[in-house]
């Protein structure tokens, strides 16, 4: 094949553009500052950096950070036009210890983003409980306890624990309540969600700017819900579409938040509640939950994310199931 262009050139040519990309991307020189120097037109810089580009004599990496990957952070950002995304090198890691990494950098993120207009809204979860004793160098907002609570093995924390937790990092006032996440039958659960205290405290979701929430997919050991309740639940929400919980919020591939009759049993904000705020941070730890994750930025329930590299790579590889 005929080379064309530029490539014909011979090594002064070559010498040439791996000045110019020097001075430019090295030494910080200006296209035009550039053509000053080396006594040629700034239309010809611009070429010869596109030529050292495309050969390869240039190469722009974006390196890590820490445990921060901000190359695969940048690119989920863009991919799905996300306020904020952190994927957190999780590699070689244990779960225990990849959750505490997570949570430590979603710590980071808060500190970095909240300010005293702010407003926290966290609910009962797992990753929510790691990531609250990461919590430092907050500045002075209110907590507000989004969910009931669950008692799970190796988790000692109930939701009020958790929001009492992050108050006492910020300064600001504690919203608590005391009641489960998940109730036994749908008449038990209405009821705790009439109690004066109950309901006050769910009231408060309408003042939360921004929540974390961890995000569960319907599946063994993806979710604290589908883990808790019977095969029958488990079908039921599957035959209703349900893919993944958030807060106790059921949704579906679309993103979509719908109500299977296990909604009825749960003692959580509601769903326009859930809409109305206005940045929620999921945190994804554990297996991978790739299809959940999407359903959910799909569906606009979570703006901002907190994953580890597996889960980044999942969410960026091509998506073979339309919602």
């Amino acid at each position: 094949m005929r080379e064309t262009g530029m490539e014909r050139r011979g090594p002064a040519e070559l010498v040439m553009a791996a000045a110019v990309a020097r001075r430019h991307y090295l030494a910080g020189r200006s296209k035009i500052e550039i053509a000053d120097e080396l006594g040629i037109s700034r239309f010809k810089v611009a070429r010869l950096l596109d030529f050292a580009r495309e050969r390869g004599m240039v190469r722009i990496e974006i390196v890590a950070e820490g445990d921060i990957d901000l190359d695969r952070s940048a690119r989920l950002q863009e991919t799905f036009g996300l306020r904020h995304a952190i994927v957190v090198d999780g590699t070689g890691l244990d779960f225990k210890t990849l959750s505490e990494h997570l949570g430590e950098a979603t710590s980071r993120l808060l500190g970095e983003i909240l300010d005293e207009h702010d407003v926290l809204g966290l609910p009962w979860a797992r990753s929510i409980d790691v990531m609250t004793q990461s919590l430092r160098h907050l500045p002075a907002v209110d907590v507000v306890q989004l969910s009931g609570a669950m008692e799970v093995p190796g988790v000692n924390s109930s939701a009020v624990d958790i929001v009492r937790r992050a108050a006492q990092v910020t300064g600001g006032s504690s919203s608590i309540f005391h009641a489960p996440l998940l109730l036994d039958d749908d008449t038990a659960a209405s009821s705790i969600r009439r109690d004066g205290l109950v309901a006050r405290g769910l009231a408060q979701a309408s003042r939360v700017t921004t929540a974390v929430m961890g995000i569960g997919a319907w599946a063994p050991g993806l979710s604290t819900i589908y883990d808790a309740v019977s095969p029958a639940d488990r079908e039921a929400c599957l035959a209703a579409g349900v893919v993944g919980e958030i807060g106790g919020r059921f949704f579906d591939a679309g993103g979509r938040l719908i109500d299977p009759p296990l909604s009825g049993r749960i003692v959580t904000i509601g769903a326009e509640e859930l809409r109305a705020i206005p940045e929620v941070i999921g945190i994804v730890s554990g297996r991978p939950k790739a299809a959940a994750v999407r359903a959910a930025l799909r569906g606009g329930l979570v703006n901002a994310l907190v994953v580890d590299v597996v889960h980044a790579d999942a969410l960026l590889a091509p998506d073979e199931a339309p919602g």
